[in-house]
Formats: C-alpha cells, sequence, structure tokens
C-alpha cells in the first residue's frame, strides 16, 4: 500500500508541473496569432483602407447619368429653327440586379395608374410578363410534360412556347402592364428610361406621385423633344434625332458605345444632327443613387445637373429659304412633260456660306411633288453647256489657246460620219468665228470639241476617223475638277456624292467631245455652286457650309456667345493669269450683256445688279423619252460677286426654252429683297 501510494503521489507531482508548461505554450500561440492579427489589421487599415472604404461605398451608392436638353439650331438672323419642347414623363431607374418579379410587380402597380400603347406589344412580350409571375410560372409548368427533365432555361422556354401557343385572354390592363414591363426590363441597371413621355396627363401625374413609395425606381421627370417654329422643311438639312424606343443606329452602336452612350440614348441619327452631334448633345446630368442591402434605391442625390447642348447658327436665311423652296416648287408645277425635279443652291462665293438651297422631286408618271432639298448635294444631273467655263480655263491653262490667240470657227464637227453641232449651226450654214468669250456667250459647242481634240493633240480631219487617246477623259475631268466639278465640295452634311462619270475606254472616245461641252458626266447641284463660285472670288476653291457659328446659351436660355466661327476653307486654287481670268469672266458677262444674236442668256439681263452666267441645255432621256436639261450657273454683281445662284431642271420637253433664266430673275429678286434688304438695315 505504502508503495502504491508513493507512486500515485509522483503521478501527481509530475501532472502538476506539466500544466503550467501547457498554459504557457497555449497563451504563446494565442499571443502570435494576436500579434498577427493587429498586424494584418493594421496591414488591411494603414495600406489598403481607403481602398476598402471605397469599395464598400461603390457597393452602397452608384451614379445615373440622364440625358438633357440638345443644342438648338438657329438661321443666319437668329431665328429658331430647330428647337425642343419640354414634355413630362413617367421615368423608371433599374437598381441593381433588379429580379423580374420585381419588375412585374411595380409594372403591375404602375398599370393602375399610367396608360401606354400596346401596339407593338407581340405575343412573346405578354408571355414574358406572365410568366414573370412566379405562381403564373408555377401553373403552367404543371402543364408541360415532364418539365422536371428539362434545364432550367429549357423549361422556361417551354413555358414561353405554351402561353403563346394556347388562347390566353388578356385584359386590356393585363396588356398595358405587359408593355410598362417591357419597357423597364429592358433597361440597363442604374439607367433610366422614359415609361411615358408623349401625352402624359395630369391626373397620371398626379397618381402616380402619390404612390411613388410603392413604385420602386418610378419618378416622374421631363422628356425632350424637336420641334420645328419655322416648319418641318428645314429638316430635310437638319436632319432627325433617334429616341428611346429606336435607340442608337444600328450600324454606328459600338462606336457610340464607345463614346459614352447607352444603347437607348437619343443621338442625331442624319445631317446636321449627326455631324454635329458633338456640339448638340449637351453634357448629362449625373444623380448619385443610394441603396440598401437588397440593392433597391433608398435615396437619390443630384450631383450636377448636366448642360445643354450647344447651338448651331447656320449660315441659312429662313425667310429667303422658305421663298427659294417655293419657287422652286411653283417652277415644278409648271414644268410638266417628263420632269423630275428642280435644284437650287444660293452661296456667297466668297466665303462658302449656303444662303439656301432647295429642292423638289416630281414622278412623272403620278405627277407628284415632294421636297427633296438634299437633292442638291446628292442627285446627279447631266447639266449641258454650263461647265463650258471650266472647258475653257482648261484650255487657257494648257497653253492650247491664249488670250490673245483663242479665235475658231464655229462649224459642224463629222468624225467618221458622226456629225455633232452647235445649237445655231446644226447644218453648217451659220458659221462664225468666235474667240473664247464669244464662244461661252453663244454657248457655242463646236469650239469646245475643238479644244478637247487640240488638248489630246488630235489633228481633226472633216470626216475621218476619231483615233484620240483615251487620256483626253482624265485630263479634262482633271480640269473640272479643279473647279469642284466631279468630286466631293465638302459640304458639312453627310450624304454627298461626287456625282457620275461616263465610260472612258476606247469604244466610247467619241463621248469625249460630248464631256467638252457638259453633256455626258453628270454633276450636283452644289458641285455647279461651287465651280460658279471659284471663278466668280477669282479662283479659290471653297468648301461650301451651312454652319456658321457655334454658340451657347443664355441664362435666359437665348442664343448665346459664340463659341467657335466656322472659317472659310480653300481647298484648291486654280491657277490662272489675270488676262486668262478676265477672258472667262468677260465670256460669261457676254452670255447676259453681249451683242451677238445668238448669245444665251440675254434674258437675265433685266436682273439687277447685272449677272454673269453660263445657261446650259443638255439633250436627255426619260424612260426612252428624249427630254432636255436646263441649267445655269450665275453670280452677281459681275465686277463684285456677293451672291452665286445654280440651278437645274432634268427631264423638261424638248421645246423648253427659258425655264431655267424665268426661276433665276424670280431667285435673285428674292435674294436683294430679303438678304441683301435685311443685311443693308443691319449695317446702317
Amino acid at each position: 500500500m505504502k508503495i502504491f501510494r508513493k507512486r500515485n503521489k509522483r503521478k501527481k507531482k509530475s501532472r502538476s508541473s506539466s500544466l503550467p508548461f501547457r498554459i504557457n505554450v497555449i497563451f504563446a500561440v494565442v499571443g502570435v496569432l494576436f500579434i498577427a492579427l493587429v498586424v494584418q489589421l493594421a496591414y488591411l487599415q494603414v495600406l489598403y483602407g481607403s481602398k476598402f472604404k471605397a469599395e464598400v461605398n461603390r457597393s452602397d451608392s452608384s451614379v445615373v447619368s440622364a440625358n438633357v436638353q440638345r443644342g438648338m439650331i438657329y438661321d443666319s438672323d437668329g431665328k429658331v429653327l430647330v428647337g425642343n419642347s419640354a414634355h413630362p414623363a413617367i421615368t423608371y431607374t433599374k437598381s441593381v440586379n433588379a429580379l423580374s418579379s420585381d419588375i412585374y410587380d411595380t409594372a403591375t402597380k404602375l398599370a393602375k395608374y399610367v396608360s401606354i400603347s400596346t401596339r407593338t406589344l407581340t405575343k412573346g412580350q405578354l408571355a414574358e410578363y406572365y410568366l414573370s409571375n412566379t405562381n403564373n410560372l408555377s401553373n403552367v409548368l404543371k402543364k408541360i410534360p415532364n418539365a422536371s427533365s428539362y434545364s432550367s432555361d429549357a423549361r422556361y422556354q417551354k413555358a414561353l412556347d405554351y402561353v403563346q401557343s394556347h388562347s390566353v385572354n388578356f385584359s386590356r390592363q393585363t396588356k398595358n402592364a405587359a408593355a410598362i414591363f417591357e419597357k423597364m426590363a429592358g433597361a440597363y441597371q442604374l439607367s433610366t428610361v422614359n415609361i411615358k413621355d408623349d401625352g402624359v396627363t395630369q391626373r397620371e401625374i398626379a397618381a402616380v406621385g402619390e404612390h411613388l413609395a410603392d413604385l420602386s425606381g418610378i419618378n416622374v421627370g421631363t422628356s425632350w423633344r424637336r420641334n420645328y417654329p419655322d416648319g418641318e422643311s428645314i429638316q430635310n438639312i437638319a436632319g432627325t434625332v433617334s429616341n428611346e424606343k429606336t435607340g442608337l443606329p444600328s450600324d454606328r452602336v459600338n462606336e457610340l458605345l464607345a463614346e459614352g452612350y447607352s444603347r437607348n440614348d437619343s443621338v442625331g441619327q442624319s445631317y446636321l444632327e449627326q455631324e454635329y452631334e458633338p456640339v448638340l448633345r449637351g453634357t448629362k446630368s449625373q444623380t448619385q443613387v443610394f441603396l440598401n442591402s437588397d440593392n433597391e434605391i433608398t435615396k437619390e442625390v443630384k450631383k450636377y445637373g448636366g448642360q445643354k447642348g450647344d447651338n448651331l447658327q447656320l449660315t441659312i436665311n429662313a425667310k429667303f429659304q422658305k421663298k427659294l423652296q417655293s419657287l422652286v416648287t411653283s417652277a415644278e408645277k409648271g414644268a410638266g412633260g417628263y420632269s423630275t425635279g428642280t435644284y437650287a443652291v444660293v452661296m456667297n462665293p466668297n466665303n462658302g456660306e449656303i444662303i439656301g438651297m432647295a429642292g423638289v422631286n416630281r414622278d412623272p408618271e403620278t405627277q407628284k411633288i415632294t421636297s427633296n432639298v438634299l437633292g442638291t448635294i446628292n442627285s446627279s444631273i447631266v447639266m449641258g453647256s454650263v461647265v463650258k467655263g471650266a472647258m475653257v480655263s482648261g484650255a487657257l491653262q494648257d497653253g492650247v489657246i491664249t488670250p490673245g490667240n483663242s479665235t475658231l470657227t464655229d462649224k459642224p464637227i463629222n468624225v467618221g460620219g458622226v456629225k455633232k453641232s452647235s445649237w445655231f449651226n446644226k447644218k453648217g450654214s451659220a458659221d462664225i468665228s468666235v474667240d473664247a468669250a464669244g464662244a461661252l456667250e453663244v454657248s457655242s459647242n463646236s469650239y469646245m470639241m475643238q479644244l478637247a481634240m487640240k488638248e489630246a493633240k488630235f489633228n481633226y480631219v472633216d470626216g475621218g476617223a476619231l483615233n484620240m487617246s483615251t487620256s483626253i477623259f482624265p485630263k479634262l475631268r482633271a480640269h473640272f475638277q479643279q473647279f469642284g466639278l466631279g468630286v466631293k465640295t465638302g459640304i458639312d452634311i453627310p450624304g454627298e456624292t461626287t456625282g457620275i462619270q461616263g465610260e472612258s475606254d476606247f469604244t466610247h472616245i467619241g463621248s469625249a467631245l460630248d464631256l467638252s461641252f457638259g453633256n455626258y458626266d453628270a454633276y450636283t447641284m452644289i458641285q455647279v455652286a461651287q465651280y460658279m463660285s471659284t471663278i466668280a472670288n477669282g479662283g479659290y476653291r471653297i468648301e461650301p457650309h451651312v454652319v456658321k457659328a457655334i454658340r451657347g446659351t443664355t441664362k435666359s436660355g437665348k442664343l448665346g456667345a459664340v463659341k467657335e466661327t466656322v472659317m472659310p476653307k480653300v481647298l484648291n486654287y486654280v491657277s490662272m493669269t489675270p488676262a486668262q481670268r478676265a477672258l472667262v469672266k468677260r465670256g460669261l458677262y457676254q452670255v447676259v450683256h453681249g451683242s451677238n444674236q445668238y448669245k444665251t442668256g440675254g434674258e437675265l439681263d433685266t436682273i439687277k445688279p447685272g449677272i454673269s452666267a453660263k445657261t446650259g441645255t443638255a439633250q436627255t432621256f426619260y424612260n426612252g423619252k428624249e427630254t432636255v436639261t436646263l441649267s445655269l450657273g450665275s453670280y452677281a454683281p459681275s465686277k463684285h460677286p456677293k451672291v452665286v445662284v445654280a440651278l437645274a431642271m432634268p427631264n423638261l420637253d424638248v421645246d423648253a426654252e427659258s425655264n431655267n433664266m424665268q426661276l433665276a430673275k424670280k431667285i435673285y429678286s428674292a435674294y436683294w429683297s430679303t438678304v441683301e434688304a435685311r443685311s443693308s438695315a443691319n449695317n446702317q
């Protein structure tokens, strides 16, 4: 027994001595872990504290941007051409990770107070709304055999198919809710869309305002829509703006998204609205939204009210533009026959400013006339003799003729049995000698054809084959292009075309003669205006433009200070000696004021102040029927040009003679009585 007790005492003593050691080890481990925790806490707090704080803030709040009012478009006198009208709108801001069931609940509630159009609502969209209710989805799945064997996506698709294929009697109220649901579901997270922005009634605004607490993400806001106080005809130049329904243009969506647009943003989609989109769009407003743990918006704070877009002031005079379009329309109504339209451009030859541009299309079959202002930049027309000033200029530059030695005999040209002649000398009974100015005065085709053959270094023999080199085509076209004929003018409206070039191979070599007097290639009206301006201003081909300046907005909402002025841009200079230039100008003056019995523009000599011009008559065809196209390029006053008027009337009856000059007289009268009268009054 004693021995046992002694051993037991030794064991107790051994146990009691090892206990403090273990406790010390535990304390040491805890101490090390505590130190590590303190170090880690310091690491997170000191080095990365601001980063994690920002992460927390970012998860609790985000910034929502919204569109602002677009800049407006004014005429040269400050008159509003394109403005904005404000409309109340019912808006929806989609929260983060919004569930379909949540959107369903809100859309169903909102449908009690707001009605929207359901015309475009599809069966598929109705089905999506219906199945967003979990009870409806569950009931439908029970009717689908072996539904549980499909994946979740496949089950949902089966349910969609079932609802669309079975007759479900949706009430008008349900369809309204489905249309609202579709708009809400299509929104991006934390983006604001308009549920209704057209025809919102005061009753709807009051009802929504009263129940905002129950309508998650819904609010009452303002929507802006383009209006046209001076008439919608200016829209042909201004262009259009997309709406939330159409969204970003599909052909530019990636480009615009990269620039910070949302898919449902409004954006200029044609003409000036598109060309000057960065100026007109403005800067979006920014609102900070605070979210709770369920990602529901609990608070909104406006951080930046946004900035309205800058305004465009055009070079176009609204009063004159209206008159010009009216004159063009009236001229077309009286054209008859197979006429397909009338077009006119009026511009300042010294700075490229477009004062007015007008155009109409006409369907010869139905006689229906429609506005087509942009036909001045994208309709290609065989202009006829109006281009002869460029032909003579090129021959002078190449030394084919000189100011002191430019006389040739107008006579019919016979190449291989094919005869071509001037309008007054078809049978060769009116052969006359004319210099370059005289050739322009009487509009001699023969003179131009002889110049072309000299340019090609071709020795003409009456009745012989026309064995000219095809290099004559690019040579003549280069002469025309330096004045703007056959190339883009650079006008600041998208959609300009270059015109049409005829075939240039040897089988068409005879057409090189037609090219010389304007009866082959086709040009646009704006090209003729630029060509005549280049002659009028002394050889500077200036880029035409319809925007005069970019301007801000005053506090009262009026046209503000000039931020940027569009300066004249010289594209090239036509190098000619003063004597060469004077010879061409003398010819254009003689077209109107000359003494030759065959002068072509005598009817214009009543215009005051006096003008210089080149008329044009092209032999054309419409559906196999022979027609004529009358054109005109002109400037006034002859000595110190201030304005260019260019016009064309394609496919008139073959006996039409002076339609172009009658229209020109009316255009000049309107210009001097509106634009210049206004300018003179402002300068007094």
